[in-house]
């Protein structure tokens, strides 16, 4: 194997273990580790591409993502009300205004990108073609 491509499968493999990780752990996020280890796993192997966007738990969210750019509606609520939950922490622990402030905007934009994607299908059938997909 080419070492560019023994590059890419140690980062597929690495993000892929973080979005495992991230499962368990509600403050590290699991979808775009995962969306970055299909990205590297499609160019070293690419068939461990296609078995996570096949997989049941994240797979349609995959493909949904990799399709039409989308992120379903529960998804969004739940990345926003855990944007929202960890700067009131920070409020709550009086964090220096500076700091906040970085943090209201870092957040902020995060929030206008995820806001900014079109509703997927939730998860139901993204890997289909009908409702929800463009083919």
């Amino acid at each position: 194997m080419p070492l560019v491509r023994v590059i890419w499968f140690a980062l597929g493999s690495a993000a892929l273990v973080l979005a495992a990780i991230g499962v368990l752990l509600p403050l590290l996020p699991t979808t775009p580790f995962a969306l970055l280890a299909v990205l590297a796993y499609g160019k070293s192997v690419p068939r461990f591409a296609a078995s996570l966007e096949r997989s049941r738990l994240l797979g349609p969210t995959l493909v949904n993502w990799r399709r039409n750019g989308a992120i379903a509606p529960r998804q969004k609520a739940v990345a926003l009300a855990m944007m929202a939950g960890v700067f009131g922490v920070s409020v709550v622990l009086s964090l220096a205004v500076p700091i906040l402030l970085v943090q209201a905007i870092c957040l902020t934009g995060a929030a206008a990108f995820i806001l900014s994607r079109p509703s997927g299908t939730g998860g139901q059938g993204a890997g289909k073609p009908g409702k929800g997909t463009r083919r």
